[in-house]
């Protein structure tokens, strides 16, 4: 009899998954194996920079060996009695989350390795040599690294092949499905983190050209449009080239320098784009010319052609429309930083006294995220939300009504909410990147979180931080400098590393976490408090915690 014709896609997807875990083989077991040896031996390049060449290619290539593959070899071989893999890939697919980080790290990977073979002979040789050897096929390292970043989009096509020739009637065609939509997300996940990637990338090249002054640095600005203008002279009826940069919460007026070392344009003026108004004027001398009125300042504007009038101005409309919408559906919330204490509504800033975050809790300001210090960035208080908060974020003064109506001290965000000039961007619009989770947000839902301390590579020191393993993403370890931190500082993938139990010595609780040549060493507080690190991680690592099923959930209390 013929093969149905969903289980010859089945069994394309087999084939080159066995082929897809060969060539993670050869990058994590092959090229990142030798080329850290080689690291350590101080031969060839730093250590860090081979890890930043490989990202988390070790926890992908551990999950695909020991998860995926075998898996899905077990469900081709029983086939005849159980014709189904939607339900494996659906329970399977979160995993696959991972490749946001390695997709997002690629082009910097790619980077570094042509920096790297130009400045380290013995780093070109070997590579090289490694490329000669039979198994890479007559391909490069480069060639062989894109596999991870192609094999999600592949997944999703024979998904889809796959349910198409599945019969209306099959058993597997609902599991099927609601795989196909993870798959879709988790590549939907690992398109955001190229195009996140490939804005930061230019955003960073319009700062170079800016001269990177640091009041117009800031990685959450998006650029919209920029281009050459001429400036109308009001004084003697002249016009002068200047050059704009028009940003989703300022434009830019600048000049291009005459010596262009270093930065390409100088700064003139910034107009934020709160109150912006942009209208075309008909003025026979000049024609093309188009009015931008801002807080600041007000411009006058010659575009070269009315269709490059007609694109400055729709750019700037859309630029103060979105500013306005998200303006008007801003809603200051202020969530409780410890679970169990009670939150201050929209409608109670200013009008009652908040619970202070404790200082020691905080080593960065909860607003821009800047870390700390004793001398040029110091802890302060906004007293109507209880954020603890830098100079710089908090150089307002409003009266609260709960203090008699005397001027406090607030955070930027309850100024504007409290004053009325409500300017700023939807704290939910805004996307969180991997480690900008909330060390309290996600420690009052987590499997586990306590203080550890992460011990330096000879096991004599190291970093004491407050250590997290989330509910909703058991797959990473998260590391915050304090309990209340809004950004975490380091994250590790837990899926394939194995974890190691510590001979005890001088009451010191030491356990590891190990995969390939990378270690990490923990010391825990209590044998008891190591022990329940030591059975979650070894669960989450072999990727069988469920958490309805833990016996660990919400531990976070007793583990404190």
């Amino acid at each position: 009899m013929q093969e149905p014709e969903e289980k010859k896609i089945a069994l394309e997807l087999l084939e080159t998954e066995q082929a897809y875990v060969n060539r993670l083989h050869l990058l994590d077991q092959v090229f990142y194996t030798e080329l850290m040896k080689e690291a350590k031996n101080g031969k060839t390049v730093p250590e860090d920079v081979v890890k930043m060449i490989f990202s988390n290619i070790s926890s992908i290539y551990q999950f695909h060996a020991k998860f995926f593959l075998p898996e899905l070899q077990k469900r081709m071989e029983n086939w005849s009695s159980h014709p189904r893999i939607g339900d494996m890939i659906q329970k399977l697919a979160p995993f696959l989350k991972m490749y946001g980080e390695y997709v997002k790290n690629f082009n910097k990977a790619v980077e570094l390795i042509t920096v790297w073979t130009e400045k380290s002979l013995p780093f070109q040789e070997l590579i090289a040599d490694i490329q000669k050897r039979k198994v890479c096929a007559n391909l490069t390292l480069q060639h062989h690294m894109l596999e991870p970043v192609q094999r999600i989009p592949r997944y999703e096509l024979l998904l889809k092949d796959y349910i198409q020739k599945l019969p209306p009637e099959s058993p597997d065609r609902n599991d099927a499905e609601k795989a196909l939509e993870m798959i879709f997300m988790v590549a939907k996940h690992s398109n955001t983190a190229i195009a996140e990637m490939e804005r930061l990338q230019n955003l960073w090249e319009v700062y170079q050209r800016l001269g990177l002054e640091d009041d117009i640095v800031d990685p959450s600005n998006e650029l919209i449009k920029e281009g050459p203008v001429q400036k109308i002279s009001t004084r003697n009826n002249s016009t002068s080239e200047k050059y704009l940069f028009l940003f989703n919460n300022m434009l830019l007026y600048c000049v291009p320098k005459v010596i262009q070392v270093g930065a390409e344009f100088q700064v003139r003026l910034r107009i934020d784009m709160d109150g912006m108004k942009v209208q075309e004027l008909n003025d026979m001398q000049f024609p093309h010319t188009f009015l931008v009125s801002g807080k600041q300042r007000t411009l006058e504007l010659q575009a070269r052609s009315g269709e490059e009038m007609n694109a400055w101005i729709k750019a700037f409309q859309d630029a103060i429309d979105r500013k306005e919408k998200r303006s008007e559906s801003f809603k200051m919330v202020v969530r409780g930083l410890e679970t169990g204490n009670p939150t201050l509504k929209t409608e109670e800033l200013g009008c009652r006294a908040p619970q202070w975050v404790r200082d020691n809790l905080v080593t960065m300001c909860m607003r821009c995220k800047e870390p700390f210090n004793a001398i040029m960035r110091r802890r302060h208080h906004c007293r109507a939300c209880r954020y603890v908060v830098c100079a710089r974020c908090s150089e307002h003064k409003v009266k609260l009504q709960y203090d008699g109506n005397r001027l406090n001290r607030v955070c930027q965000e309850c100024y504007v909410f409290l004053m009325g000039h409500v300017v700023l961007e939807d704290q939910e619009w805004k996307h969180k990147g991997i480690l900008e989770k909330g060390a309290a947000e996600i420690s009052g839902r987590s499997l586990l979180c306590s203080s550890l301390q992460l011990l330096d590579k000879n096991g004599k020191g190291g970093m004491r931080g407050w250590f997290v393993i989330p509910w909703d993403d058991p797959l990473v370890l998260y590391i915050y400098a304090a309990p209340q931190d809004v950004r975490a500082h380091t994250s590790i993938p837990l899926l394939g590393y194995q974890v190691r139990d510590l001979p005890q010595g001088k009451a010191q609780h030491l356990f590891q976490l190990a995969q390939s040549q990378q270690v990490y060493t923990f010391l825990a507080d209590t044998e008891e408090l190591k022990q329940r690190w030591m059975r979650i991680m070894a669960r989450c690592a072999a990727g069988i915690i469920h958490p309805e099923e833990s016996e660990d959930v919400d531990s976070c209390s007793a583990a404190e």
